[in-house]
């Protein structure tokens, strides 16, 4: 009887430091799925060592104001062009559309983008790329802008959440080689929600 206290305290005990598995954080599913992407050795951009103490992006605080449908005029005829860069890479897009939209109580365009390597990829033929600079940028949020992705929808009705805007990826790793956000894509507003700018721990 003796030994099987003994192994029931030790039971106990072992029970008691193993190590607890930390929670995802995040307001919403959105947030917490790049949290754990970001914690995912095959999936984040960070560095072996900055992924040792990470824990969580800082994101704004969820809005549904930011939550709006735009109008999307296709424009078909728009010739592809060579995007610049955080790199000397450069990058085919065209302007597949633009997209109006009221936010604040005012009414704003952005130019909505498709990539040219895209077209030959099953899974992102239909992928739209909304990459914009607010008047955060710098402040609260990463100086260079942040994006959207997309996706062309069957109508000219475009779901536009700001909740979802994320940081490049260069933000993170300088390995990366991030678009430039195109000065026409400036909203003259602060937009204070989606991703927060990125700093270490």
């Amino acid at each position: 009887m003796k030994y099987v206290k003994i192994l029931i305290l030790l039971t106990i005990l072992w029970i008691g430091c193993e190590p607890k598995k930390q929670p995802v954080l995040g307001e919403t599913e959105w947030q917490r799925q790049q949290n754990a992407n970001f914690k995912d050795a095959s999936k984040s951009p960070l560095t072996d060592k900055d992924r040792k103490t990470f824990r969580s992006l800082e994101f704004f605080k969820a809005d549904s104001s930011y939550l709006v449908n735009a109008h999307l005029e296709r424009t078909p005829e728009t010739p592809f062009f060579k995007m610049k860069t955080t790199t000397d890479r450069l990058t085919e897009e065209r302007v597949y559309g633009i997209l109006t939209f009221e936010l604040q109580g005012t009414t704003f365009k952005l130019n909505v983008y498709q990539g040219k390597d895209n077209l030959e990829d099953p899974e992102f033929v239909d992928y739209l790329f909304l990459p914009f600079l607010d008047l955060t940028n710098g402040e609260t949020s990463y100086g260079g802008g942040r994006y959207i992705d997309l996706r062309i929808p069957d109508g000219d009705i475009v779901e536009l959440d700001f909740n979802k805007a994320y940081n490049p990826l260069c933000v993170y790793n300088k390995k990366y080689s991030c678009p430039i956000v195109p000065r026409d894509n400036f909203l003259e507003i602060e937009v204070k929600a989606g991703m927060k700018d990125y700093k270490k721990e």
